[in-house]
């Protein structure tokens, strides 16, 4: 485990109100905030992430890793588990500050019929239903909404096209929730993004991008579109890569041998090096590579 998680000792409090740092009994470093509380778990190879139950009224100190159950995605360390947590207790101050209201409606939505509302202004409300939700913006609030990335009826989906709505009425939200949602439209829709704020994204800036990016500098290389480790070559992967990573039944596929300890799919794909990975026509160890050669 890292040094920088096993210290005894427990973390000051006074300068993050609302947020309350302790050490769970097993040793996690752990923080509650209203009725969250959230661990930052270790996981493999020195990697964490954080987790979070609620109503957990136990003392910090009491509470131990099966006492949580939701997974909020991975944290580098300490650091940036205090200061993830300082964030969250900002927001939850901002929210209350916000004073959303919470309703019921009768009424249909593209995702089924609405189950409550919480009415952020007038003219936008964000339904639940059984399965999913989202946004509903009158007509005239819809009309704000830049063209690239107005909906016709004004419904945005709760998983991504909720950041359209915050980044059209930024008023209306955490400076958290406007941080998630810059990040979703630079991520989903880098072309509106940059229309909007006149400037183009850098390198890191969009996923969407960089997608862009790796696609145009790698058209012409084999990418890896499955790999196993090899039965037949012990401390090799196999791997089936395309022309571009093309992923259809007429793109050309070749076979390679990579060794293990280098084989790592970065953000985009692993790219075959024509003079390191050698190519391979061998036994495989993929079962429809052996039913097609048979």
């Amino acid at each position: 485990m890292n040094s920088s998680l096993s210290q005894p000792s427990e973390l000051s409090t006074p300068d993050f109100p609302g947020a309350d740092f302790g050490r769970s009994a097993d040793g996690m470093p752990v923080a509650r905030i209203g009725d969250l509380s959230f661990a930052l778990v270790p996981g493999r190879d020195s990697h964490y992430f954080l987790a979070s139950a609620w109503r957990m009224t136990r003392p910090l100190s009491d509470l131990k890793r099966d006492d949580f159950y939701s997974h909020h995605g991975s944290v580098a360390n300490e650091a940036a588990f205090r200061g993830r947590m300082v964030e969250q207790a900002e927001h939850c101050r901002e929210l209350r500050a916000l004073a959303r209201q919470s309703v019921r409606m009768n009424c249909s939505t593209p995702w089924g019929a609405s189950q409550g509302a919480t009415i952020y202004a007038d003219g936008i409300v964000c339904h639940t239903t059984a399965g999913h939700g989202g946004f509903k913006l009158s007509a005239v609030h819809n009309a704000t909404v830049h063209p690239t990335l107005r909906a016709d009826g004004g419904w945005y989906e709760e998983d991504g096209a909720w950041a359209i709505v915050a980044l059209t009425f930024p008023d209306l939200f955490t400076r958290y929730e406007r941080k998630c949602a810059d990040k979703m439209v630079r991520d989903a829709w880098p072309d509106a993004w940059e229309a909007i704020h006149g400037r183009s994204l850098l390198p890191g800036e969009s996923r969407e991008r960089d997608s862009q990016a790796f696609a145009q500098l790698h058209a012409g290389d084999w990418i890896v579109i499955s790999a196993l480790r090899s039965d037949h070559h012990p401390g090799m992967t196999e791997v089936i890569a395309t022309i571009g990573g093309k992923r259809d039944e007429r793109a050309e596929e070749r076979r390679f041998l990579v060794p293990s300890c280098d084989y790592a799919v970065g953000r985009f794909g692993f790219v075959i090096d024509e003079t390191k990975h050698a190519a391979y026509d061998g036994p495989s160890s993929f079962a429809s590579w052996r039913r097609r050669a048979a």
